[in-house]
């Protein structure tokens, strides 16, 4: 069973959390301050942290950019749980280094699914195997398929793509994708990624519409077909 932490200073929120993973088998345990989070996280590292963004001792901005710059943390999956509803906070928060976010108010359902789907995103990036809606790819073989069709894509066009179903149902903004496919010191700019996600679609024929855009924010790939 996943271990769970969450940081919330409001109680009422914090329990509606607690019993929610609960009843879904996970293990939790709650904090209502950074500093407790801190202390209980030097003893044990968590599964995954739910992590509110207004905070009575430190933002959960900091907070996460903390946890990026240690060795032992950096790769906790993080999902940011705020009320703040502008673009511009939902990006900060991605390329702080937050893996995903859920804004308040929101229903058990969305985030026990956020939950389930960021834990599989980790154990899957490992995985040699991976299949999102009609399309496929097989990292021992480096073989991609759209519809049980074989596609050729450039070095950079697989490692985007496997980005992309690693972790899937997640929105990514271009500095993740720019930071995680190209590396943290290249020197081009996000048009970069905009320009590879134009041709990735292409090559994927129908299957490319999987691949949506979030608007001023990145994109983020599912099983179903949307709107670009």
């Amino acid at each position: 069973m996943a271990l769970i932490y969450i940081v919330e200073d409001d109680a009422s929120i914090r329990e509606i959390e607690t019993i929610a993973l609960k009843n879904s088998n996970y293990i939790v345990r709650s904090f209502g301050c950074a500093a407790d989070f801190y202390k209980k996280t030097d003893e044990i590292l968590p599964d995954l942290v739910l992590l509110d963004i207004m905070l009575p001792d430190q933002s959960g901005f900091e907070i996460v950019r903390k946890l990026r710059k240690e060795p032992k943390t950096r790769r906790i999956p993080v999902i940011m749980v705020t009320a703040k509803t502008s673009e511009a906070d939902m990006v900060k928060g991605l390329d702080d280094g937050a893996d995903d976010y859920i804004r308040k108010p929101f229903s058990v359902l969305e985030l026990l699914s956020r939950v389930k789907a960021l834990l599989r995103r980790t154990e899957e990036e490992t995985a040699d195997h991976l299949c999102t809606g009609g399309i496929e790819l097989d990292h021992s073989r480096r073989l991609v398929r759209a519809n049980g069709e074989p596609v050729e894509l450039t070095f950079k066009e697989y490692e985007l793509l496997r980005y992309l179903m690693i972790n899937e149902e997640i929105v990514l903004s271009r500095d993740a994708i720019m930071q995680s496919v190209w590396g943290a010191d290249y020197g081009g700019e996000t048009r970069t990624v905009d320009m590879h996600i134009k041709t990735l679609r292409r090559k994927l024929g129908s299957c490319g519409s999987q691949i949506g855009t979030v608007r001023n924010v990145g994109y983020v790939l599912t099983a179903k077909t949307h709107g670009a």
